[in-house]
Order: C-alpha cells, then structure tokens, then sequence
C-alpha cells in the first residue's frame, strides 16, 4: 500500500529547528487501537529509515496508542515489539492515563469507557454481552483479570515529555510561558485551546498530537499531527533530521464496516 503525505502550513517562514547531527527522529500521532495502520506505518518509517542512510534512529509514540479503535490491547503488544528491536519512547497521552485511574477511580472508569474504553475492554477479550450487562462496580472488578500486569507495567513507564534537540515531544501540548520542567501533567496530557491557540515561542518547537485535524498543523510554534487514525484510517508521522522535516502517512481506510 502506497503511503500519503500530508501536510499544510500556516502562516509565515517557519523558524528552523534542529535535531543534533547524526540523529534522525521519527514521531506516530495517536494510534487509538489501530494495529493495522500502526504496523503500517512503521514499515514505511523503516523504508524510509533505510533509504536516507546511516544514524542513530529514534521513534516516539505521542501517546493514546489505547482506546477508541478495536484492538489496543494489540497495539500495546506491537509497541513493546518494537521497543525491542529499535530505540523507542513512549509518550502517556490522557487516554492511557484515564485507563490506569479507572482500576482505582469509579468516576474515571465511567469516563473512559464513555471516551473509547468500551473498545479497549473488548480488545482483552471481555464479552460483549457481558460488558452490556455489567455495573461500573462489576466492571472495575473485572480489570485486574483482563489487563495484564506487563501492559500496565508499560503504560506506567511512558514518559510525559522528551526533548531531542530544538524539538519537544509531548502528548496535548504545553502551558504558555510555563518552564518546560514545571509543567503540568494535566496540561501536557490534556490541554488545548490556551496552548493551540498561543503563538509565542516556546524556546523549541512542539510536536504533539491529542486534538484531531484534517491533515498535519504545522505553525511556527508547534505542528500536529493527530490526524484521527481510529475514523479516518489515517495514521501520520514526522520524520526529523538536522534541519529536514517531513511527512509520512497511511491511506486512509477507516477500517469501518
């Protein structure tokens, strides 16, 4: 399958930003249980990864790899596979978050099931008339028998922010005007309006995923690329070196029947 490229920019020159000299970093908006476009996807990450040659190679994983598609359990499974074979870091996006507090939060629990969760509890393989006929209560119960201990294990190991030169990598964004190191995990896990909306500069460019758009948002200050891949079957990632930018993407197949 061919891949598609996507991109619009906005706005004036963009600064140029840089990555150190001998690196070459890859970043995967929110996969949101798409194995399929997520395997997809780094084959053509791995393409291109051998057609520019030799360097250390880092991928990034913007986080909400869980939820919303039909099999994140899958997806977390093919996240720690490629951990093993290649440099990678995880970002925890509020999805995973949600997921984790729901084991000990009932009004969690109810939220995220309400936001894709249903479709993360079927993916381990619970019932679907079981799942219709539970409480919140009888469900909570159910979450340590369907989640193993090794994917909770490595949604609490993800990382809330990674910086790789004149570039920040993080799940919703950040706080205008806030140091980097005293921000929120509330903000870097959720927030949108105030930092999308921001056109200082930060002091880095910021990549991040979290609020869907049509194609890549790429303004002077920030560039996202949560293009929507559990409804538009579009999966999208950026790849980064010295001072080269560029884009790579699956077609577009939603996947629904």
């Amino acid at each position: 399958m061919l891949s598609k490229i996507r991109k619009i920019i906005r706005g004036n020159a963009l600064p140029q930003p840089a990555v150190p000299a001998g690196q070459r970093v890859y970043a995967i908006g929110d996969i949101h249980g798409r194995r399929d476009l997520f395997e997809e996807l780094v084959a053509l990450i791995e393409a291109d990864d051998a057609a520019r040659g030799t360097a250390q190679t880092t991928i990034v994983l913007l986080g909400d790899l869980v939820d919303r598609g039909p099999d994140s359990a899958s997806v977390l499974e093919a996240a720690m596979a490629l951990r093993n074979r290649k440099p990678l870091r995880v970002i925890a996006g509020n999805h995973e978050e949600m997921l984790l507090l729901a084991f000990e939060k009932r009004e969690v629990l109810r939220a995220f099931i309400t936001y894709g969760g249903r479709e993360t509890l079927l993916s381990y393989g619970l019932d679907r008339d079981a799942y219709n006929e539970a409480t919140l209560d009888e469900l909570q119960e159910m979450l340590p028998a369907l989640i193993p201990e090794h994917h909770l294990a490595f949604m609490r190991a993800m990382e809330n922010q990674v910086r790789i030169g004149d570039y920040l990598f993080v799940h919703a964004g950040i706080r205008p005007g806030v140091d980097l190191e005293l921000q929120r995990l509330s903000d870097l896990r959720w927030i949108r309006s105030e930092f999308l909306e921001d056109k200082r500069d930060h002091g880095v460019m910021v990549i991040h995923g979290h609020t869907i758009t049509e194609a890549v948002d790429e303004r002077a200050n920030r560039i996202g690329i949560d293009t929507g891949a559990y409804a538009s079957g579009v999966l999208t990632a950026v790849g980064l070196e010295g001072t080269a930018r560029w884009y790579l993407g699956t077609l577009g197949d939603s996947g629904l029947e």
